[in-house]
């Protein structure tokens, strides 16, 4: 895990993951659904899915996911696809997030191929 506000030392993937999908939820992103990979996938502990109603809008909740996560001094190892804004990819290593225009997301059916995880409620309060 990337270096970490003396706070922030302490929160958990799913505190981690809470924290990448409410400032999603903040910029409008669409479908937003958390799945729990920690049993099935050595890479990485959650997966965050969402939907963008245009390549900027998907560019838009990129830019705002990274500037959530810097904030808490969490940067991504790696991101891909921002410049096109039809699939973004943020690792922030226990959480990956998926960010699509709507027309790939159902093309690629992540949630599909990761059907064996269970869905994460996240509060929108």
């Amino acid at each position: 895990m990337k270096k970490l506000k003396k706070e922030l030392h302490e929160k958990s993937s799913l505190e981690l993951v809470t924290i990448c999908a409410k400032a999603a939820l903040d910029t409008k992103a669409e479908d937003l659904i958390v799945l729990d990979v920690q049993g099935i996938s050595s890479f990485t502990d959650y997966f965050i899915i969402m939907s963008g109603r245009s390549s900027r809008h998907v560019q838009g909740l990129a830019e705002a996911m990274e500037k959530a996560m810097r904030s808490k001094r969490i940067s991504a190892a790696k991101a891909e696809g921002i410049k096109e804004g039809m699939w973004v990819l943020l690792d922030f290593d226990d959480v990956v997030v998926h960010i699509f225009y709507h027309e790939q997301r159902s093309f690629y059916d992540l949630e599909g191929l990761w059907h064996d995880a269970p869905r994460v409620e996240i509060n929108e309060s």
